[in-house]
C-alpha cells in the first residue's frame, strides 16, 4: 500500500486541529472589555483566550440568564442565541493564553 494518501491523510487532520474557529459574529459584543483574542483591555477585568471552552459557554449562559449577577455582561449577554454563546466560547478557547499580554 502507497505510504503518500496515508500521510497526506494524516496531514490534513492535523492541519485542521490547529485551525481557528471563525471569527463570531457576535466578538464586537466581547472585544472592547475582553479582547478580540481574549486579552482584558482593563484592570480588573478577566481574560479569556485559552480557558476552557464548557466553562466559558456555560458562564455566558449563567449571565444571560440572570444566575450569574453582573449588570455589564447581563446586559450583553441578553441578546446572545446559544449559537453565538458556543461560537464565542469555542474562539475565545482556542486563542492563545499569552496573545496580547505584555512581556
Amino acid at each position: 500500500m502507497p505510504l503518500a494518501p496515508f500521510l497526506m491523510t494524516a496531514l490534513l487532520f492535523a492541519t485542521a486541529a490547529h485551525a481557528q474557529p471563525p471569527k463570531p459574529a457576535r466578538l464586537g459584543l466581547c472585544a472592547p472589555c475582553h479582547g478580540e483574542t481574549g486579552t482584558a483591555t482593563s484592570k480588573g477585568i478577566p481574560h479569556l483566550a485559552g480557558q476552557d471552552r464548557d466553562y466559558l459557554a456555560a458562564a455566558l449562559r449563567q449571565y444571560r440568564n440572570g444566575e450569574r449577577q453582573a449588570a455589564a455582561m447581563r446586559a450583553v449577554t441578553g441578546a446572545l442565541s446559544d449559537g453565538d454563546i458556543d461560537a464565542l466560547a469555542e474562539w475565545y478557547a482556542a486563542q492563545s493564553r499569552d496573545a496580547g499580554l505584555a512581556p
